[in-house]
C-alpha cells in the first residue's frame, strides 16, 4: 500500500504539492505557490506538514510558479533530495524562481515579514536538480518512474509511477490540444489511480481557429477605435503561443499594422529559452520555423526590457498593442497600463487566461466598474474580453475523453486543481459516463493505494 495525501491544489487551483510514502520511500509530486486572494501569501508562509528532511524525490511537472514556486523554500526548510523534470522545466524553472524573488520580497516587506525564501535558495535547489526526457525511466526503490507529454508548456509533464502492474498518474496541468506549439498530451492508457487537475471542470473552450478569429476581430475594432488593447498575459507559454499566433495575422495581412509592445522581462526570457528548446514543438511549428520564419518576430512587434522602455510605452498614441504579466493582474507591468487605460471607452482588455479567485483580474472578469490599483480607485470603463480557447488547460469535455481512456483499468479519480464548482463537476461526469470512482479531496486529505 502507498498512502496519497493532498497538501495543495485540493479544491483550488494553485498550491499544488502531493505526497505519495509509504514505508521506505517519500515521493513529492509539485511544490507550488499558492496564488490570488491575500489568505494565499499567509499560507504560503506556513510551515510545510511533513519533514522536508524525509523526501527521497521531488517530481516536477512543469515550471508554472503553483507547481514550483515553494521550492526554494522546501531546499531552506532542509530538503536535500533529487529533483526531477525536463530539461526545458529546469530552464523556465531556474528564471521563474529568480523572478519571483523579487515580488515575494517586496510583499514581505510590506506585510513586515521576512521573504519565503533568498536567492541563495534558488542556487540550492538547482544543484539539486536532474533532467531526463520523456519515456525515460527512473528507479526510485522499487517504484519506476516516466514523465510523459502534458502539452500545458514547454516541457511540462505528466508523472507516473508504476509499482509491479500498477500505475499513479499525476497529471500537472494538462493542454488545450490542438496549440501552435507544443505537442498534445500522451494519451492516457492502464493507469490505475489518477491526479487529475480540473480547471476548466466545468467549461467548454472555443475552437482554435474560432479564437483566432475573434483575436483578429479584438485587434481590428479596437485600431478602429484608437484605442489599446491590453492582455493580461502568463509570461510561460501563453505569450509564446499569443505571439505565434500575432505573427501569423500580421504576416498574412489579417491585421492592419500597430505597435505591438511584448511589456514582460520574464516573457522576452521565456521565450529565448523557447527558441532554445524547439525540438520540443510539434511538427507544424517545426515546419514553420524550418521554413525560415521567426514565429516571435514579426512587423510591428517590439520588446520592451527595461523600465525605461517600458515607459516610453506611454509615449505612442494609439492604436497599439500591448502584452505584459501577470496573467491575473496581480503585479507586474500590466498593472501600470490597466490603471492608465481602463478608465478609456475606446480601449479593451483582452483575458486569454484563468482568473483565480481574489486577483484584480477575476475582479474586472466579473463585471467590476471600479477597482483599485496601485492605491487609486480606477473605473472600469474599457471593454473587457474574455477568450477561453486561449486557455493553457482543457475544457470539460477533453478531460472526460481523456479519462475514458483508462476507464476498465482505473480504480478511482482523484479530481484537483480546480475550484470546488469545477472539480465536482467533472467528477460528477466521470463517475456519471464512465462508472468510475472519482472524489474530490480537501486539503490534508490521504487515500491509501493499493500497489
Amino acid at each position: 500500500m502507498m498512502k496519497l495525501t493532498f497538501h495543495g491544489a485540493a479544491r483550488e487551483v494553485t498550491g499544488v504539492n502531493y505526497l505519495l510514502e509509504d514505508s521506505t520511500t517519500k515521493l513529492l509530486i509539485d511544490c507550488g505557490l499558492f496564488q490570488g486572494a491575500k489568505t494565499a501569501e499567509e499560507k504560503n508562509r506556513d510551515p510545510f506538514p511533513y519533514n522536508p528532511l524525509e523526501i527521497d524525490v521531488l517530481f516536477v511537472t512543469h515550471a508554472h510558479l503553483d507547481h514550483i514556486g515553494r521550492i526554494p523554500k522546501l531546499v531552506r526548510a532542509g530538503f536535500k533530495g533529487r529533483i526531477i523534470s525536463t530539461l526545458p522545466t529546469r530552464d523556465l524553472a531556474e528564471l521563474s524562481l529568480t523572478d519571483s524573488l523579487g515580488i515575494l520580497t517586496k510583499e514581505a516587506e510590506r506585510d513586515g515579514e521576512k521573504p519565503i525564501y533568498e536567492e541563495k535558495d534558488v542556487q540550492r535547489a538547482m544543484s539539486l536538480w536532474e533532467t531526463v526526457e520523456y519515456d525515460s525511466e527512473i528507479t526510485v526503490n522499487d517504484l519506476k518512474v516516466t514523465f510523459k507529454e502534458a502539452g500545458h508548456i514547454l516541457g511540462s509533464a505528466m508523472v507516473e509511477i508504476k509499482r509491479g502492474d500498477k500505475r499513479v498518474v499525476f497529471t500537472g496541468d494538462l493542454g488545450n490540444p490542438p496549440t501552435p506549439l507544443l505537442k498534445d498530451p500522451h494519451k492516457l492508457e492502464n493507469a490505475n489511480y489518477l491526479i487529475m487537475e480540473s480547471t476548466y471542470g466545468d467549461k467548454e473552450h472555443e475552437g482554435r481557429d474560432e479564437r483566432k478569429t475573434k483575436v483578429e476581430r479584438i485587434i481590428e475594432d479596437t485600431i478602429k477605435n484608437k484605442g489599446v488593447l491590453m492582455i493580461p498575459a502568463f509570461s510561460i507559454e501563453r505569450t509564446q503561443e499569443l505571439l505565434f499566433e500575432l505573427n501569423d495575422l500580421a504576416e498574412n495581412g489579417r491585421i492592419p499594422r500597430v505597435p505591438i509592445f511584448l511589456d514582460s522581462p520574464l516573457a522576452i526570457k521565456a521565450t529565448a529559452i523557447y527558441k532554445k528548446h524547439e525540438d520540443y514543438y510539434n511538427k507544424e511549428a517545426k515546419y514553420i520555423i524550418e521554413s525560415g520564419d521567426d514565429v516571435f518576430k514579426f512587423p510591428g512587434l517590439e520588446f520592451s526590457l527595461t523600465t525605461e522602455e517600458s515607459k516610453k510605452i506611454n509615449n505612442v498614441p494609439p492604436p497599439k498593442i500591448i502584452i505584459a504579466g501577470s496573467g491575473m493582474s496581480t503585479g507586474g507591468r500590466i498593472i501600470h497600463h490597466e490603471k492608465r487605460y481602463l478608465p478609456d471607452s475606446n480601449s479593451a482588455l483582452l483575458l486569454v487566461g484563468f482568473q483565480s479567485a481574489g486577483s484584480l483580474g477575476r475582479r474586472i472578469q466579473e463585471g467590476a466598474k471600479w477597482v483599485k490599483i496601485l492605491g487609486e480607485d480606477i473605473p472600469v470603463k474599457a471593454g473587457v474580453i474574455r477568450i477561453k480557447g486561449y486557455s493553457a488547460h482543457p475544457d470539460t469535455n477533453w478531460l472526460l475523453d481523456f479519462v475514458k481512456g483508462s476507464s476498465e483499468r482505473l480504480e478511482k479519480v482523484f479530481v484537483a486543481q480546480g475550484e470546488m464548482k469545477a472539480a465536482s463537476f467533472i467528477a460528477q461526469r466521470i463517475r456519471d459516463y464512465l462508472g468510475v470512482k472519482a472524489v474530490v479531496p480537501k486539503q490534508g486529505d490521504s487515500f491509501e493505494l493499493d500497489m
